[in-house]
């Protein structure tokens, strides 16, 4: 079912995952021990899909997503299906403040090319009917950068980063075309990668290049995959600094991405990070051009339940319409509430408070 016409981001957007309910997960642990069956475990994650639908209209939101609740992981559900890749558990998971994550990543174990019977093709034709046109229905994915991590090109495969650039881009060109095709107008694309390429240490990524050319090939990478996309399709970028259990991976402001990637990426909007010190400050969205993509400032944390102060958010919003015009801004938390399935510190009521209090805000700023 189609919607009103729209353009994104929205005023009050947000980035995506939801807490998970207990009767949910408990749903997903009876499935994968085989005490329940896949068509039981659906029937758990539609009624809870229909409630977070609702509520998401409720406290305003004028998108809703599907809160990623059949997934596990914000990306791996994503990328281990494609053609070419596999989910594995490695010796360890990645350090973040204070902790390790669960052991889980993807691979590249054969030729690249995108899934035509991709689960996420049916989960949103599945999700868009509860949506019922009521909202706009928002599709997040990795962004395809995430594949460019160390450690996930098979070098048997495919022995050189062009040619395996190459079938990424083609595999997620194919992708936004099948998304589209089934209905989805607005897809985010979640790049922990390119925020990453501000920190100091670059251990994660291709040894043989600079971050020069890192940032180069990532920009390359997008805009390919963009080229040509209809023009009522909404794509935009997320940059995380990781977000596991309320803990972040690294920091860094956006400085040294800023002249290349703000000024050039080709999407209708980047959601950033800024919700404390890590971030930065505005100064690197003097890049954006005028008139181009919207900047969207996570300035609420969804890292914890106590609400901000009204009047320092708004005052910051006033402070980077010095760089972007006010018109060219909106507003969201800094991230979703559980980019994985464990969670973030915070009850779902103060989850749906803090949206509201974006809805809020937007109404006050922007009329």
């Amino acid at each position: 079912m189609t919607t009103k016409t729209f353009q994104a981001p929205f005023r009050a957007d947000h980035v995506g995952s939801l807490l998970r309910p207990e009767n949910l997960l408990k749903a997903r642990e009876n499935y994968k021990n085989g005490n329940i069956s896949k068509a039981e475990l659906r029937e758990v994650e539609n009624k809870e899909l229909q409630r977070i639908v609702d509520k998401q209209i409720e406290v305003g939101l004028e998108l809703v997503t599907d809160g990623e609740f059949r997934r596990s992981w914000w990306h791996i559900d994503f990328l281990e299906n494609l053609n070419g890749f596999e989910g594995y558990v490695p010796e360890r998971g990645i350090p973040f403040q204070g902790v390790e994550t669960e052991p889980y990543d993807v691979r590249n174990i054969g030729k690249i090319s995108f899934n035509e019977d991709h689960p996420f093709l049916e989960d949103f034709k599945l999700f868009n009917e509860l949506v019922a046109g009521r909202a706009v229905a928002k599709q997040t994915i990795p962004s395809p950068n995430q594949l460019f991590h160390r450690g996930i090109r098979n070098t048997a495969v495919y022995p050189t980063v062009e040619e395996y650039t190459k079938d990424v881009i083609q595999a997620y060109r194919d992708a936004l075309k099948a998304f589209y095709d089934i209905g989805v107008r607005y897809i985010q694309l979640d790049d922990v990668y390119i925020a990453g390429l501000n920190a100091d240490s670059l251990v994660a990524y291709e040894p043989e290049l600079s971050r020069e050319e890192l940032i180069e090939l990532s920009l390359h990478v997008v805009n390919s995959v963009l080229e040509d996309k209809p023009d009522d399709l909404y794509v935009t970028t997320h940059l995380c600094r990781g977000n596991y259990e309320s803990r972040w991976a690294f920091e860094g402001s956006y400085a040294q991405i800023a002249p290349t990637l703000f000024a050039k990426e080709k999407v209708n909007g980047f959601f950033l990070e800024y919700d404390d010190e890590r971030s930065g400050d505005f100064k690197p969205l003097d890049y954006i051009p005028e008139g181009g993509a919207c900047v969207v400032l996570g300035l609420v944390t969804s890292k914890f339940g106590e609400l901000e102060d009204r009047e320092e958010i708004k005052r910051r919003i006033q402070e980077a319409s010095r760089y972007v015009p006010l018109e060219q801004l909106a507003l969201s938390p800094q991230c979703g509430f559980s980019s994985t399935h464990h969670g973030n510190k915070l009850t779902e009521e103060q989850q749906w408070a803090k949206l509201k209090f974006i809805v809020d805000i937007t109404k006050e700023v922007w009329g």
